[in-house]
């Protein structure tokens, strides 16, 4: 079986199959990065990768994130490690609704990441979908006059306010970006370091605009996600247990969909550490 690339039908996303993630050679690698710097996000199906598998897959982009630099992955997931389910209280379940909400990874600490893994071990029966928003299109669709407004200004960037915001903001025993970091700044209109095509960079922890006062700011952010978020910058995954997906934090927005938090569902996630020249915060380059 021969590598394949079906385009998801929106501006963004493609399904690649015919190959195994576990045994690349440096040749389908190659393929599979221009694939992803075109299509910004790639899915494959029946993977069933081991973590170790995983974090080699993910090395070939780079440097992990803090957030995954021990182990290579960390597991999104209701579950606890013995297995029960986590109680409704619990810090973790209040980052797993507040992901809920249109983000890009780590755009809260001082390096936002490159890309994103995930891997599908459990799924729900229903619900628990990935969905991803092509912030490339979205700017180029925006109107000249509110293209010329965002121009030049930058905002905020915090977990913390993103989880209060959100009504899920649970102090406790998860701290990553939470409580460690001063809020980045960084643009609104972002150029990728790669294709050198200009996105849209917002999302749920983005806030307080430049020169702008509170309600403008949150007003602002508000109308350019709720443009952006929208077909046919659109697509949704249904996941099933050995699926891998791979994204473009750099121009990609993504959230999970919500499902009966009585089942269990767990995922792997890895995280792909951006270039400390390009993906730093305004405010804290040197």
């Amino acid at each position: 079986m021969s590598l394949s690339i079906t385009p998801a039908g929106a501006s963004l996303g493609a399904t690649i199959r015919g190959i195994r993630l576990a045994e690349l050679d440096a040749q389908t690698f190659k393929v599979i990065h221009l694939a992803f710097l075109q299509y910004a996000v790639l899915v494959f199906p029946d993977q069933h990768l081991t973590l170790a598998q995983q974090a080699t897959f993910g090395r070939r982009f780079g440097e992990f994130d803090p957030l995954v630099q021990a182990t290579g992955s960390v597991a999104i997931s209701n579950l606890r490690s013995d297995g029960r389910l986590r109680p409704r209280d619990d810090a973790m379940m209040g980052i797993l609704l507040g992901n809920e909400g249109w983000h890009t990874d780590s755009s809260y600490m001082p390096v936002s990441a490159k890309a994103s893994i995930l891997s599908a071990e459990i799924v729900p029966t229903a619900g628990g979908e990935t969905e991803w928003a092509d912030m490339r299109d979205a700017l180029e669709t925006l109107d000249a006059a509110r293209r010329a407004q965002i121009g030049g200004r930058a905002a905020r960037h915090s977990l913390q306010y993103s989880q209060a915001r959100s009504g899920h903001e649970k102090p406790g025993s998860y701290s990553y970006g939470y409580e460690d970091h001063d809020a980045p700044l960084r643009p609104l209109i972002k150029t990728h370091p790669e294709t050198g095509r200009d996105a849209l960079f917002i999302g749920r922890h983005a806030y307080d605009v430049t020169g702008l006062s509170t309600a403008e700011s949150e007003a602002l952010l508000d109308d350019l996600l709720s443009f952006a978020c929208q077909s046919p910058r659109l697509w949704s995954h249904r996941w099933a247990v050995g699926d891998v997906a791979l994204w473009d934090n750099r121009c990609v927005l993504h959230r999970a969909r919500p499902y009966d938090l009585d089942e269990p569902r767990v995922m792997h996630h890895t995280r792909i550490a951006g270039d400390p020249v390009t993906e730093r915060g305004l405010d804290t380059r040197n």
